[in-house]
């Protein structure tokens, strides 16, 4: 788990420029710091037992709403004494998490970003914002200026919590590097659930209970009640096709295509029938009524053909009724396909 020790000789015109005086301390330490950044053992090993298309996957209950606002006395890490920070944020708890990049503020210890990012909440209960402040270099990788993690149980739903955080060198509190100031970051976070019935329909025959029951009959209802407005989470599931045949080749794989957004699945070889199971997102302003999202799948072949990559059929979904009813688990013929089936299943959450 140490930082591996590197040693070298630098010879120009048979003389070795390392025996300049302070030099061979520079050139050494930047070198074992590349290095190290290059070969980095893991902590934990994570072996998959079962198939991921067996496993139940947990479905999305809300938004986190992270505002990173600015950042004091970060640690000097470019030779002029100053540095390039961004910061990188992420949920705890993906395979894939979902990362978020800042800019880069230039030559500055105290950045100031004031920038807003949305990220999906899985399990609210286990799940840690992990934030990592780095340094930007143009060449070779980019330096830790220090790290930290905040737990969502620590969130109340709906109230924005403002924190100023010490920057660390890892989350082990033993680490005697730990000791070292990094610098602090400022943030704001706001964890916002999912409403509890999302759908159209299902929001209207409340609004229209609590009138009756209150006598108000056709008043207006406000912007955080009116079903057809609101941000929320569009989540796709391609769960499996069955009997699409390629010409060529039968190596398919699924493509989304939602806004101009494109997503696409994993890949399964020599089927006609892949099960991929896998999940995706789109966070959205507005509930997509009058909005179609495609879904296409295609073979790409793996050894020589002539045809690299072919159409095995298509669908184009109308989310009005995902909108209305909040849910939708259909399958749908695949046009251009002769017997092709797309089994899709697309939930809107609104917040």
């Amino acid at each position: 788990m140490e930082r591996p020790h590197v040693d070298f000789g630098l010879r120009i015109l048979g003389g070795d420029v390392m025996s300049i005086p302070g030099l061979y301390r520079f050139v050494q330490e930047t070198i074992k710091k590349q290095v190290a950044s290059m070969y980095l053992w893991p902590q934990t090993l994570e072996i998959p037992v079962l198939d991921p298309s067996t496993v139940v996957v947990k479905k999305p209950v809300g938004l986190l709403h992270v505002k990173v606002v600015r950042a004091m006395k970060l640690m000097k890490a470019d030779i002029i004494g100053t540095s390039d920070p961004y910061v990188k944020l992420s949920l705890s708890g993906e395979d894939l998490p979902a990362v978020k990049k800042t800019s880069i503020k230039k030559h500055n210890l105290n950045p100031v970003w004031n920038e807003n990012f949305r990220l999906i909440v899985k399990d609210p209960g286990s799940q840690l914002l992990q934030l990592h402040v780095y340094d930007w270099d143009k060449v070779g990788g980019h330096d830790t200026l220090g790290m930290q993690v905040v737990p969502l149980k620590t969130l109340t739903p709906q109230e924005t919590k403002q924190l100023t955080l010490d920057l660390l060198k890892s989350t082990d509190a033993s680490d005697p590097r730990d000791k070292k100031q990094r610098g602090r970051i400022m943030v704001e976070l706001t964890l916002v659930p999912f409403k509890e019935d999302s759908s159209i329909s299902g929001r209207l025959d409340q609004i229209n209970g609590s009138r009756k029951g209150s006598g108000k009959g056709s008043e207006l209802v406000d912007n955080d009640d009116d079903p057809f407005n609101g941000s929320g989470l569009l989540s796709v599931t391609v769960q499996s096709a069955e009997d699409v045949d390629g010409e060529s080749h039968n190596n398919p794989y699924a493509t989304l295509l939602f806004r101009g957004e494109r997503k696409r699945t994993k890949m399964i070889r020599k089927t006609r029938d892949p099960r991929w199971n896998e999940e995706f997102q789109f966070m959205i302003d507005q509930p997509p009524l009058r909005e179609k999202i495609r879904i296409e799948v295609l073979s790409k072949r793996t050894g020589f053909s002539f045809r690299s990559r072919e159409s095995l059929g298509y669908v184009e979904v109308n989310l009005d009724d995902v909108v209305y009813n909040g849910r939708i688990n259909e399958k749908y013929h695949l046009i251009n396909s002769k017997n092709g089936v797309v089994h899709v299943e697309i939930q809107w959450d609104r917040v």
